[in-house]
């Protein structure tokens, strides 16, 4: 589930060496937004700890 916003960047990557620059940045924005939602739920996950 993490890989997905990575390979949202390299889509972007290639548009933009396609020259689709609408294209990548849309991918681009789309891809920080995800990464931004998955770290607001990986940073609110509970500690399971046992000590």
């Amino acid at each position: 589930m993490m890989s997905i916003p990575f390979f949202g960047i390299l889509a972007a990557f290639l548009c933009v060496f396609s020259g689709q620059r609408g294209a990548a940045l849309m991918l681009w924005a789309l891809s920080m937004v995800g990464l931004a939602v998955l770290f607001r739920l990986h940073a609110t996950d509970a500690l399971n700890l046992v000590l």
